[in-house]
């Protein structure tokens, strides 16, 4: 299999760069500052305790994975946002454009090598993540489904940020396109529940409350409020409480909601969805396909040849052309 020259140009600048060391440093002084802060308030919550402080330990998971995965967070986007955009900046990205390489194993290389970098951070982490497994109890399969989950969210965020490096000349610009659409997967997800919160409360202020966003068809219910959940799918945030909540307490949260909030008792998608290990195999499909359609139209919009722009050029060329020279070009019988 032939490794992708982008990959491999990128990672040998990086492993020759003090840059990745100091990076490594600075990502385990933090994991180290939160373990510390982990373990004081575990020791003072069994002070009094007769309890085993060592099976208080698996708090120690949740603590430093969400930490890892909002450094990444954070890092990811910066480091594509910055691919493309940078490549202009050092004019070598016509240079780039020139290679027999396609605009999509270009974006690939970039993406996957912020994707190695990202995983090599997880990586380091792992003698200190392992300690609530080995001390706490817990069952290594969960450390596999924390690396697979890190992978996802790096591939997401990845995604978001070489399609706004593929928009912005600057990688400034990009950056800070990257965190807006952030911003929008997290917070305009959940606009629609606040608007459905809203629509209920006016609907019982008014006294249709029975005839709000409720329907009855055949003896069904069937609820339009529950629709306004379903963006939570791709919401970046939803789905890592979801995963933790199972982990940790071998519960659903969207099943908790749902059956606290009486939608179990509609036959609608959310009850379809919130059942089982649907809504995180659904959510994972959705961060999946969003990612390669943001992948898609990165490299649509770094492709030098267009098809639009092409034929323009064509009709042109084809105009300019005179009969008298289009004549004076045929052979002579």
């Amino acid at each position: 299999m032939r490794l992708n020259p982008v990959i491999k140009r990128e990672v040998k600048v990086q492993s020759r760069s003090m840059k990745i060391c100091w990076g490594v440093f600075a990502y385990e002084m933090i994991l180290a500052l939160v373990f510390f802060l982990a373990m004081a308030i575990i020791r003072q919550e069994n002070q009094y305790s007769t309890n085993n402080i060592y099976s208080s330990l698996i708090a120690l998971y949740p603590a430093l994975a969400v930490t890892q995965l909002i450094i990444l967070a954070l890092i990811v986007p910066v480091r594509t946002a910055s691919a493309i955009s940078g490549e202009k900046e050092r004019q070598t990205f016509d240079i780039m454009m020139t290679t027999s390489m396609t605009p999509f194993s270009i974006i690939m290389g970039k993406v996957m090598t912020a994707i190695v970098q990202s995983m090599f951070f997880v990586a380091a982490s792992l003698p200190v993540m392992a300690l609530s497994f080995v001390i706490g109890g817990m069952s290594w399969s969960y450390l596999f489904w924390f690396f697979a989950v890190a992978l996802l969210m790096s591939f997401f965020s990845a995604s978001i940020g070489i399609l706004c490096s593929s928009i912005c000349k600057r990688s400034v610009s990009a950056v800070i396109m990257s965190y807006g659409f952030y911003l929008i997967f997290v917070v305009g997800t959940v606009l629609p529940i606040i608007l459905a919160s809203y629509l209920s409360s006016y609907a019982y202020t008014s006294g249709n409350a029975s005839s709000g966003m409720h329907r009855t068809l055949g003896g069904v219910v069937y609820s339009y409020e529950e629709n306004f959940f379903l963006p939570l799918l791709l919401n970046p945030v939803m789905y890592l409480v979801e995963f933790f909540v199972r982990v940790m307490a071998g519960e659903s949260l969207i099943n908790d909601v749902t059956s606290t909030t009486g939608m179990w008792q509609t036959s609608g998608p959310i009850n379809l969805v919130a059942t089982g290990n649907r809504w995180m195999i659904l959510s994972t499909v959705l961060f999946l396909m969003v990612s390669f359609l943001f992948l898609r139209l990165a490299a649509r919009r770094i492709n030098p040849i267009k098809k639009k722009a092409l034929r323009r050029v064509t009709r042109k060329a084809a105009k300019s052309i005179s009969p008298q020279d289009s004549q004076a070009g045929q052979p002579r019988v």
